[in-house]
């Protein structure tokens, strides 16, 4: 018999369970279904993303429900279109056995007027986005004011997109009699502040402690240098040739370069982003679902809808500012049951945030090595030799194998054998065969970096270095830092003293950070540009303000407004047509291959 049945769910929804092959609820739900059934609640209940939470809202709503009436009775919020479309589809297979129960979907860049009219003729439930159903209120076209139940799900990343306003507009205008059931991963300020303003002693459930993993997931860290990042995620790609895997960067325009050069380089990768239009967004869904795409690069905004199951890996390209956003990230691997794997690509500097989020979600890290060339090539041979093994023969090349068996004749087992496997092993051999060792280690190699810098390299104390950009490469102090930030790998206060003049800046770090940063930009170029940075000889030159001068900030305050929301974009690069002035453009090719970004 099925713990479903348990529960307190009616026939009909039984029936719906029994469709969808649920066996056994999952811990939210088996607390959850119960404590809604039974009462007319608030519930506060806090599980992390993949286990189970529509269900466990869902079922009891559409028992509630009354599907005679026309009038809109339940009302769920969620943070974006993909998840609202993802809830919409779920709740209409746990009803599919309900007569008269009509649930409409309420999302930007679809037809406002279309869904309006959806609703008009009678939806008992609406799945709806802030941003949307905000809109619609302010048009009268839904009338929220005597729903019964109203379900915020994925509250924290709702409030964490910065919906806050939006949310408490659209409960304002609900019944204060309404049962509110809040759904979230995490329980940050904003989350309390809700529950505590619109919500009447709610009852509370916790799956797992509050802000943590799931045990089901994996948590490595590797450490490597700023600038060998690409190189890092393609090495970790290529050790699991099975992969299947969201990478998240954190903003949109690294999202996009990443995605660019993973497909450059022969991966089937694509990108999800805020810039992208609602039908490529789909596109790329689509393709992700069916496996088209083993390697999803998402901003954390983009990613929300994302709900696969099957996902085996997910890679902090970079870290997010936030331990609430590892934990959603982390969330979309390791669901329905399965194990999954979160990696992080991290330098020196940024161990502390490791630490962080260990005692945030209870859990340990796991410090794994960058694979190294050969294991790579030795990890894609047994890879190949067993899809060899387990490929299905197909009948219809019996009529070739007279004329593949001449081309063939001499050859005796084990040569045949070297050459089927040498086809794709050789591949990776050329490739990686002599390739440097990617794992950091700051105390190595400290001699052959020295070697690059034209100056004496301090020991401590703190370093002032020149760079060959400035304001006419559409650079200000901010832009520069954040540029600077993100291709180092190293956090904004490890930079600092930024000074941008009209063709060279200046900028400050420790001395700790100086062999890392040298090499970096030993053979760095920007479209096709050569950026340098050099040990600064007047190391008291070019300003002195913490952070940059104050009267820049002003004058982007008063009048670039344009170059401060770039700088929040990925770091003041100037448009991918325009070019840097100068600099020996035509020298080092990169092996044929154009060079995109910072990599």
């Amino acid at each position: 018999m099925s713990k479903f049945e348990n529960l307190g769910l009616q026939k009909s929804l039984l029936a719906a369970v029994a469709d969808l092959g649920f066996e056994n609820p999952s811990e939210v739900q088996e607390k959850a279904i119960p404590i809604l059934l039974e009462s007319e609640t608030d519930l506060v209940a806090l599980a992390q993303t993949g286990t189970g939470k529509t269900a466990a809202f869902g079922f009891p709503l559409i028992q509630k429900i009354d599907s005679a009436s026309r009038t809109t009775q339940g009302l769920i919020l969620s943070p974006t279109r993909e998840l609202c479309l993802q809830i919409t589809n779920e709740m209409k297979l746990y009803s599919k056995h309900e007569k008269g129960v009509n649930i409409v979907a309420i999302y930007g860049g679809a037809s406002i007027t279309d869904q309006a009219r959806a609703i008009k003729k009678g939806a008992q439930i609406v799945v709806a986005t802030p941003g949307r159903m905000k809109d619609m209120i302010g048009r009268g076209l839904v009338d929220i004011s005597k729903i019964d139940y109203c379900i915020l799900d994925e509250a924290d990343e709702m409030l964490n997109m910065g919906f806050f306003e939006d949310i408490k507009d659209i409960l304002s205008n609900t019944p204060k009699e309404k049962s509110t059931w809040l759904f979230s991963a995490t329980m940050p300020k904003e989350v309390s502040t809700i529950a505590k303003k619109f919500m009447h002693s709610p009852k509370e459930i916790t799956v797992g402690a509050k802000n943590s993993g799931a045990s089901t997931v994996q948590h490595e860290y590797y450490v490597v240098s700023g600038r060998d990042r690409y190189p890092a995620l393609k090495r970790l790609a290529d050790a699991n040739p099975g992969i299947f895997s969201v990478i998240f960067c954190r903003t949109k325009r690294d999202t996009q370069r990443v995605a660019e050069k993973l497909i450059e380089d022969g991966y089937n990768a694509g990108a999800l982003h805020g810039d992208l239009s609602q039908n490529q967004r789909d596109l790329v869904m689509n393709s992700f679902r069916k496996k088209q795409i083993q390697m999803l690069v998402a901003t954390d905004v983009a990613a929300r809808g994302i709900d696969v199951d099957d996902i085996t890996h997910v890679i902090n390209y970079q870290l997010p500012d936030e331990i609430e956003t590892y934990t959603h990230r982390s969330g979309r691997t390791g669901r329905a049951g399965k194990s999954g794997i979160s990696m992080v690509i991290v330098t020196r500097s940024e161990m502390r945030k490791i630490k962080a989020i260990e005692r945030k979600i209870g859990q340990d890290f796991l410090e794994m090595k960058i694979p190294t060339g050969i294991q790579i090539c030795e990890i894609q041979l047994y890879h190949l030799v067993n899809k060899i093994k387990d490929t299905k023969i197909n009948e219809e090349i019996d009529k070739y194998l007279p004329a593949i068996n001449e081309v063939l004749e001499g050859l005796d087992r084990d040569e045949l054998i070297k050459k089927i496997v040498s086809v794709e092993f050789t591949r990776f051999f050329t490739y990686y065969n002599k390739t440097r060792d990617l794992n950091s280690d700051d105390r190595s190699n400290k001699k052959e970096r020295g070697e690059r810098n034209s100056g004496e390299i301090p020991k401590d104390g703190s370093v002032r270095y020149f760079i060959n950009v400035g304001e006419r490469d559409n650079y200000d102090w901010m832009s520069l830092k954040d540029f600077l930030r993100d291709t180092l790998g190293l956090d904004q206060d490890d930079i600092y003293k930024v000074d941008t003049k009209d063709t060279f800046s200046f900028f400050n770090t420790e001395a700790k950070f100086t062999p890392m940063i040298l090499e970096t930009f030993s053979d760095f170029k920007v479209d096709g540009r050569f950026v340098n940075v050099e040990v600064s000889k007047n190391p008291g030159g070019g300003g002195g303000r913490r952070g940059g001068g104050g009267g820049r900030r002003d004058r982007n305050r008063s009048g670039g407004g344009g170059r401060r929301d770039r700088s929040r974009d990925g770091g003041g690069r100037r448009d991918r047509n325009s070019s840097f002035k100068g600099g020996k453009s035509s020298a080092n090719k990169s092996k044929g291959k154009r060079n995109k970004g910072f990599y």
